[in-house]
């Protein structure tokens, strides 16, 4: 992927290599606290091959948003997780 439009028209696009197909409807939405000093450290490990981990999107403290993962793919943000029986987060979330 070498690029594409925003799914959010205000957000700038920054591509990361780590996602997939998804494999279900999007009915969640995952938030996460990087815990990295500043977002363009964050943005910078999310868009790493060796971290495999992405979001679809980053705020960064400023407020800049960034996707970096079409809405139509699969990030790689809830790893191997569940919720109320439910698997496969990533699939269904953003």
């Amino acid at each position: 992927m070498s690029g594409f439009l925003p799914d959010e028209p205000s957000a700038e696009v920054t591509v990361s290599p780590n996602f997939g197909p998804r494999r279900e409807t999007i009915d969640m939405i995952v938030l996460h606290y990087t815990g990295m000093e500043t977002g363009a450290g964050a943005e910078a490990w999310l868009c790493d091959p060796a971290s495999a981990v992405s979001s679809h999107y980053l705020v960064h403290e400023d407020g800049r948003i960034v996707q970096m993962v079409r809405e139509s793919d699969r990030a790689w943000h809830a790893g191997k997780s569940s919720w109320f029986g439910r698997s496969d987060i990533n699939s269904c979330s953003v």
